[in-house]
């Protein structure tokens, strides 16, 4: 399949929407960490400098001070690399939006793989499981512009403590302009009868991808983009898995915990089905590009399709 890249980077797509967001409701606010360049949220800086609150490399504060702008009746986004936005600050995450229910949103930027030459400690594969692990957070993960785009207004307005998960660069074009986004509502891409796909973030082109080499094996792969993992659609997930009876999930993430823990929590009450997950096994990052690293990682389209072979294999 051809695979086009979006014309604009996720990042700037994100400060875009939190502009004209801003331009209407002055209670939205954006807090920093000393990283707006990389985070690409500059432009709100000068749009809006006295709604810009840079604390400076001090995450566990810039929640705190998001939780306190959101008390006091503001919609604060907060934003830090991925690792510095969930791990070194899930105390505060979870006792100050969490446990008081305060509508901060938190962007973490560079998700897993796409860390690249960060290297293992900026490489965060477990930050999907740890938000969601927490009560009362929601944690999205957006595909491309076009979904982010429409994402944006839906997160803001959601009244939880949201959980966002940003490519900072250019993503794979997955959606179209005729698309409509619904939070919580996972996005069937491909319909199929012989194995489902469940995949999110950089994950849903190589699905799809996967599923065009299937389909030359004669196997029909149905592709569902879960983009939002809490709260989880479990009338599609449960859907597909009653009619493929074979699933697989692909995430840029460990398979702890994440999309794949939680299909597989959903499938052991309710539906007891062949599964395989791909994603990391048990193991940190290292220093690499992305093309080396969805290799080394075994993220490729190549190990969704193996994973999907295997499952209807186990299957018949």
């Amino acid at each position: 399949m051809m695979i086009e890249k979006d014309a604009k980077e996720m990042r700037a797509v994100y400060t875009e929407g939190l502009i004209a967001l801003a331009e209407k409701d002055d209670r939205i606010v954006l807090c920093e960490s000393d990283l707006m360049g990389a985070n690409g949220t500059k432009n709100f800086l000068k749009t809006f400098p006295e709604r810009t609150f840079d604390v400076g490399i001090a995450e566990a504060n810039m929640i705190g001070v998001a939780a306190g702008l959101a008390a006091c009746g503001k919609i604060p986004f907060a934003n830090s690399f991925t690792p510095f936005a969930t791990r070194r600050c899930l105390d505060q995450v979870t006792i100050s939006c969490a446990y008081a229910n305060l509508p901060v949103k938190i962007g973490g930027t560079d998700p897993g793989i796409c860390a690249q030459l960060n290297g293992g400690t900026h490489m965060s594969l477990e930050d999907m499981a740890l938000m969601r692990a927490i009560a009362n957070m929601v944690v999205f993960e957006p595909t491309d512009a076009e979904q982010f785009r429409q994402a944006i207004p839906q997160i803001a307005y959601n009244d939880k403590p949201t959980y966002i998960r940003i490519l900072r660069t250019q993503a794979d074009k997955v959606y179209g302009p005729d698309y409509r986004f619904q939070l919580g509502k996972a996005d069937v891409l491909r319909d199929g009868t012989d194995v489902v796909i469940f995949c999110s973030g950089i994950m849903v082109i190589r699905s799809l991808v996967a599923a065009e080499m299937l389909a030359e094996e004669g196997i029909s792969a149905a592709v569902v983009n879960v983009h939002t993992l809490k709260p989880l659609d479990e009338e599609t997930i449960l859907t597909y898995a009653a009619k493929c009876r074979a699933v697989v999930t692909a995430e840029n993430h460990s398979i702890v915990g994440a999309l794949g823990g939680a299909v597989a929590e959903v499938l052991g009450e309710k539906c007891p089905t062949i599964m395989r997950r791909v994603g990391t096994k048990d193991r940190f990052g290292e220093v690499g590009k992305l093309d080396y690293l969805e290799k080394a990682l075994g993220l490729t389209a190549g190990d969704v399709a193996a994973a999907a072979k295997s499952a209807v294999a186990a299957k018949q």
